[in-house]
C-alpha cells in the first residue's frame, strides 16, 4: 500500500494521521495522530478538549462546517482542535472548498486546514486559494511536484484567502 505524503509548511513528510470512518463514533487513543468525524467531536467535545493532545476534525462532504460555531459570534473555539480535515471524495467533487472557504471567512477559523482525499498535486493552489494550509495527498503523488504546484500563478483572477492577510 502506498503512503499518503502530507504537504505542510513548505516540505513534505509521511502522513500518519489515522481518519476515521464515517460511522465510527469512538474516541481515538489519545496519542497526537487521532481524527474524529464531525458527529464524534459535537457529542464529546468536552472530553476530547479535555486532552493531553488536540485532535483533528474530518468534514466528510455532506457534513455541514457551520455546526463547528459554538461562540457568541458564530466562530469556532479552537480549544483541543489540532485541525479541521475536508474530505474531497474525487476529484470531481467540489463541495470542500466550498467548506474550506466558508470555515475561513464565515467561521473565523485560523487553526491548520488540510485537504485529504482525492488531494492532486493540480489542484494545490487552488486549494491554498480557499484557505487551505496543508494537503494529505493521494497516494502515489509526487510530492515535489506539489510543492512547486504551490506557485504555479502569480497573480489570482478571483478572489483568494490567505491567513492572516486576505487579498483579492
Amino acid at each position: 500500500m502506498l503512503e499518503r505524503q502530507l504537504i505542510q509548511n513548505g516540505t513534505s513528510r509521511i502522513d500518519h494521521t489515522r481518519l476515521p470512518q464515517a460511522d465510527d463514533t469512538t474516541l481515538p487513543a489519545d496519542d497526537g495522530d487521532a481524527v474524529v468525524n464531525l458527529a464524534t467531536w459535537l457529542e464529546h467535545r468536552g472530553a476530547l478538549r479535555a486532552r493531553q493532545h488536540p485532535v483533528g476534525i474530518a468534514l466528510a462532504p455532506d457534513d455541514e462546517a457551520l455546526d463547528l460555531a459554538e461562540t457568541e459570534s458564530g466562530t469556532i473555539d479552537p480549544t483541543g482542535i489540532a485541525f479541521i480535515a475536508v474530505e474531497f471524495p474525487n476529484m470531481t467533487d467540489g463541495r470542500g472548498f466550498s467548506q474550506g472557504q466558508l470555515l475561513r471567512t464565515r467561521l473565523g477559523w485560523e487553526g491548520e486546514m488540510r485537504a485529504v482525499g482525492d488531494v492532486l498535486a493540480d489542484t494545490m493552489f487552488y486549494l491554498s486559494r480557499c484557505g487551505f494550509d496543508s494537503f494529505s495527498l493521494k497516494p502515489g503523488q509526487d510530492a515535489e511536484l506539489a510543492l512547486r504546484a504551490l506557485s504555479t500563478f502569480s497573480t489570482g483572477y478571483q478572489r483568494g484567502y490567505r491567513l492572516g492577510n486576505a487579498r483579492a
